[in-house]
């Protein structure tokens, strides 16, 4: 039965590292995309015409292999499905072609090995045919449950990292655009500033700033840049930018407008974080702080009286 369990477990561990180690490494796809479509390389890189190319590990070689086998249960139906799954994960910050094919293989494998772990564990402690397969589809269905959640909180921690950025990076916009930098140039002068304090947000601007030199208009490179962020207030800053432009009214001061009312919205919602402090520590409190208070305050006092009635108390007799 020991055994049993311990197999289960290590089943459990490898397929988590598995699962681990095919993730795509964003940071290093993201620089390596903007740094092929601006033209550079890194330091002692050859160019990409006589660059060896790395062969992939063993782990996406038996994942490519896989993935077409795995996929098939949970495939889109349409391709508007298929649009949104790449919209969501772009989002995230994975825009690889094949992000959405080790998503959807992901579901199916961890599925099947969570599935795999309940039914020797269930057996390993010998359960009935109908608590094993019980267990089977809870944890099966944990499993294919759980990318989604995963990619729900990867794509609500980046906009949160943009949202914050927002402020800083439009009074830069604004300095940018008052000093004689035409708004496209403004654009890609803080992106470049703003790599290293906000990458997200930079990595979003560089992109809009590159479809706009590749020949698209800027107003709809901006609207994809809004798609892709997912954040509503980076929505109504390229509605103001477009309106601006529309109407002919001064582009610098819509920026300036907007950002001072995005650093109100960010200066209140961390007073609402601050406010609601103190309702959350009450559960602590109440399960945690207060009975340990209570107990090294009157558990000496509570012996000391149980010790007294016991001698010659009312209860001694």
């Amino acid at each position: 039965m020991n055994e049993m369990i311990l197999l289960g477990i290590l089943v459990a561990v490898s397929i988590g590292l598995i699962v681990y180690s095919l993730m795509p490494g964003r940071d290093d796809e993201r620089k390596q995309v903007l740094r092929r479509m601006s033209g550079q390389r890194r330091d002692g890189e050859q160019p990409l015409v006589t660059r060896t190319v790395a062969p992939p590990s063993a782990a996406r070689q038996v994942l490519d292999k896989v993935a077409p086998y795995a996929i098939k249960p949970v495939m889109p139906k349409s391709d508007e499905e298929m649009s949104t799954l790449r919209e969501k994960l772009a989002q995230a910050g994975f825009r690889h072609e094949s992000a959405c094919k080790y998503f959807l293989a992901s579901k199916t494998i961890t599925g099947i090995g969570l599935a795999l772990v309940a039914v020797l564990i269930s057996l390993a402690r010998g359960a009935d045919a109908q608590t094993v397969f019980s267990m089977a589809a809870f944890l099966g269905g944990l499993g294919f449950m759980f990318p989604n959640v995963w990619l729900w909180l990867a794509r609500k921690q980046r906009a949160e990292k943009i949202k914050n950025g927002l402020p800083d990076s439009l009074d830069l916009l604004v300095v940018s655009v008052e000093s004689g930098l035409a708004l496209d140039a403004g654009l890609m002068r803080v992106g470049d500033e703003m790599a290293h304090v906000h990458p997200e947000l930079s990595e979003e601007l560089q992109i809009a700033t590159l479809e706009t030199q590749m020949g698209v208009p800027r107003s709809e490179a901006l609207e994809h840049m809004a798609r892709r962020s997912g954040v509503e207030e980076m929505r109504s800053l390229v509605a103001v930018i477009s309106q601006a432009e529309k109407f002919g009214t001064s582009v610098a001061k819509a920026l300036r407008t907007q950002a001072d009312t995005l650093r109100t919205k960010r200066r209140l919602a961390a007073e609402e974080r601050a406010q609601k402090t103190t309702v959350k520590l009450m559960l602590p409190l109440v399960l945690f702080i207060f009975p340990s208070i209570f107990v090294v305050l009157v558990g000496p006092a509570g012996l000391r009286i149980a010790e007294t009635l016991g001698r010659g108390g009312p209860l001694s007799k």
